[in-house]
């Protein structure tokens, strides 16, 4: 497919057209005969949104605060960008932009205030909250989005600054189920152990819950070899716009009822050692666990796993067999996304995933592979550097003495001093106003993307002390008693970390509005008032270089890779001691086990459950949440571009005629989604791209459109990952005035 071509790169008649790689290379440098002036120079940069991290270029254009943003070839979107990214730029001199630190009067308005008064404040607080309550007293919450630096230089914060082991941050909510499979698995969790062009060559391609045409549509481009062999395999209960990449001979679309992913996969590695195959040169030399798990699959024959999943058994043998043959002439891939690990059960699928990779012999292999696609922009760095509860720079882990006393050392304390494991984001929020009375938040907006979303804000409600550090007032911000405005993307420097576990350079592109402070400052100015150990650094190649050094000799060392070597345009892949040239391609020669071996692990399905919500039962519809091509994450950033907004300004609900029939919901009329949490108020939407048993609402949306109003908070018991994709839900036409409705805005105790 050409590349001005792929979903979400074309133009668009809402949206402004980004210039194609040919108009940009035409343009030229400016010079020669009759030309117009030089253009001013240009900083290469990469987009703010999603994992893929697409390369740009910023550019001052003449007249205006919005620099012009160009698409840059790079190995993950080779000068593509998304409607996202051709207009990420139209943040950075919004009105709306926070501009000074805000504080919350006794009459709820909040004010603008000095930098100093509001650091004296806000250490004073936390000082006041540890002395009387203990250091656990105070909370933090980070987020997939920050730097590497700030990530780093958080967890450090937390548990020296404030003493506290309660931190933890959003990633929980995206990459923790895959992580903790990786790991057990594998040894150790990067998203993508291979680089993303790797794709490009691959016959066939089996991708589990992951939308990629909307969430990250350059990279599309890399299913091309898998469609064009007839070998790409899309599994969701939706027709999404991936699914449609599977049309006309292109491969198939598995559309299974919505959280039975397991049962699915348990039944394709059934029939992969059932019918002889399974690459048993591979799994002698190179795994452990393979009988256990073939008695375990034992119970899960084609026939029964069409009984469960709705998905026809020829459907499953076909899936089998073609990536079987892909493994055998060419190379075949099995990539999993959030719609199959949000669940309760999500690390023991993304588990029967990994299985179903090595009875097919794919990962470590030269053109083969198993991974999970990041969502959030730094969501491999930012779980890999200490603001995961569980975790301390390097991905250590925080229970290891070895790995603390490495750790103490470079920040010159004792390892005593370091506080043991906190609480998974779940279990963090839901003390918020309990154990944990005062809060700290960076770069998240819980109050609209954390589950159970009503009992999150009431959570904010009961704190003594609220601090947000964010770039615009979010629904979280509005709850603050303290809000810090921060800088954007453009304005500052620093290094990300992609799906690929490639590791980039951010770089101040624009200057940042005046009263704006980076988060490293903030935290180093909170840590001095604090009296904390060590230091605290407000530059950013200075807490690399300190990162550098706390990484090193851990599973995601980084000892090997400075600003000099990004700044020069080398890869650079963790893990990369000093000394190394990076790790392009994990577990070429052996897996991150002692031994060197992978290790397959039985997994089974709970027994089935009765339907979660009584008081809805016989008449519910499965509830499946997830993004759209347009916004991003909760919308706090997306909702604010006028041109995306403009696209979709609010949240549909998409559901099939069938079921809106039977209901009495006519297309574009009112709609009430309900369930024991929440109540949802929007527009209906036909579609027979969703099963007739299922409905589904975009999660960007804040107040009476808020899906997660509806989403339960049951989480994953080895990762700590909520349940978003298992709501069961009733919808009625109409705006129904229901008990709950509007019951997260006044605060009111709602049902947990």
């Amino acid at each position: 497919m050409p590349r001005e071509f792929l979903p979400g790169t074309t133009p668009d008649p809402r949206l402004p057209a980004g210039p194609s790689a040919a108009a940009v290379r035409a343009a030229g440098t400016g010079s020669g005969p009759g030309s117009a002036p030089a253009a001013p120079a240009g900083t290469d940069t990469h987009c703010p949104y999603c994992a893929l991290q697409c390369a740009m270029t910023l550019t001052p254009a003449p007249g205006s605060a919005e620099p012009a943003v160009t698409g840059r070839d790079f190995p993950t979107n080779r000068g593509g960008l998304c409607r996202k990214g051709w207009t990420s730029a139209a943040l950075l001199g919004h009105p709306e932009r926070l501009t000074a630190p805000l504080l919350r009067g006794p009459d709820g308005v909040h004010r603008p205030i000095g930098w100093t008064h509001a650091l004296d404040l806000a250490a004073m607080k936390l000082a006041a909250t540890r002395r009387l309550h203990g250091a656990d007293a105070v909370g933090v919450f980070g987020g997939g989005a920050l730097t590497n630096e700030k990530a780093y230089q958080l967890g450090k914060f937390a548990r020296l600054a404030l003493g506290t082991s309660r931190i933890d941050y959003n990633g929980r909510f995206c990459m923790s189920s895959a992580a903790a499979a990786g790991n057990r698995a594998f040894g150790v969790d990067r998203g993508l152990p291979f680089p993303v062009e790797d794709l490009d060559r691959a016959r066939t391609i089996l991708l589990l819950g992951s939308n990629v045409a909307e969430t990250m549509p350059p990279f599309v481009q890399h299913l091309q070899g898998a469609r064009a062999a007839g070998g790409l395999i899309v599994v969701d209960p939706r027709r999404t716009a991936t699914a449609d990449f599977t049309a006309d001979g292109a491969g198939l679309h598995l559309q299974p009822v919505p959280a039975t992913d397991l049962v699915l996969l348990l039944g394709l590695c059934h029939i992969v050692i059932h019918e002889g195959l399974a690459d048993q040169e591979f799994l002698d030399s190179r795994t452990t666990g393979r009988h256990e798990v073939v008695r375990s699959v034992a119970q899960w024959w084609p026939e029964r796993v069409q009984s469960v999943t709705g998905v026809p058994v020829h459907l499953l043998r076909e899936t089998a067999r073609l990536l079987s043959d892909g493994a055998r002439s060419g190379g075949a891939y099995i990539l999993t996304g959030r719609g199959v690990e949000q669940h309760a059960d999500g690390t023991d699928t993304a588990t029967a995933a990994i299985n179903l990779a090595l009875l097919l012999g794919l990962p470590g292999s030269a053109n083969s592979g198993y991974g999970t696609l990041t969502g959030q922009g730094n969501g491999q760095g930012g779980r890999e550097h200490g603001q995961k509860a569980d975790q301390l720079p390097g991905y250590r882990k925080i229970t290891d003495p070895a790995a603390r006393a490495h750790v103490a050392k470079v920040w010159g304390v004792e390892p005593d001093d370091i506080p043991g494991p906190g609480l998974p984001a779940v279990e963090l929020l839901g003390e918020l106003g309990r154990s944990v009375r005062s809060f700290l938040i960076f770069g998240a907006n819980v109050a609209v993307s954390a589950p159970n979303a009503s009992k999150v804000v009431a959570g904010l409600r009961r704190l003594d002390f609220l601090v947000v550090c964010d770039f615009f007032m979010s629904e979280t911000a509005r709850e603050a008693d303290l809000v810090l405005p921060v800088r954007q993307w453009a304005e500052e420097e620093g290094t990300m970390t992609n799906l690929e576990g490639r590791v980039l350079r951010r770089r101040a592109a624009v200057a940042a509005p005046a009263r704006t402070r980076p988060e490293l400052w903030i935290m180093a100015e909170l840590a001095r008032r604090l009296q904390a150990p060590s230091t605290f650094s407000d530059d950013p190649e200075a807490v690399f270089t300190e990162l550098r050094a706390a990484s090193a000799g851990g599973l995601a060392d980084y000892s090997g890779i400075d600003y000099a070597l990004l700044d020069s345009g080398a890869g650079a892949y963790w893990p990369y001691p000093a000394g190394s040239t990076g790790t392009p391609r994990l577990f070429t020669d052996a897996f991150a086990h002692p031994g060197g071996r992978a290790v397959l692990v039985p997994v089974s399905p709970a027994a089935a459950e009765p339907v979660r919500d009584a008081l809805f039962a016989g008449s519910t519809l499965a509830l499946v949440t997830g993004r759209l091509l347009e916004h991003y994450q909760s919308g706090a950033q997306t909702r604010r571009v006028p041109e995306l907004a403009g696209a979709v300004p609010r949240a549909l609900l998409l559901i099939h005629p069938l079921a809106a029939a039977a209901r009495g919901i006519v297309d574009g009329g009112p709609v009430t989604i309900a369930n024991a949490r929440g109540t949802v108020r929007c527009t209906a939407l036909h579609s027979t791209t969703v099963r007739t048993d299922t409905v589904f609402l975009p999660f960007h949306f804040p107040g009476e459109e808020s899906a997660n109003l509806l989403t339960g908070d049951a989480a994953d018991p080895v990762s700590g990952m909520p349940e978003f994709k298992a709501s069961s839900v009733a919808v009625t036409a109409g705006w129904a005035e229901a008990d709950l409705a509007g019951a997260h805005l006044a605060g009111a105790g709602v049902p947990s």
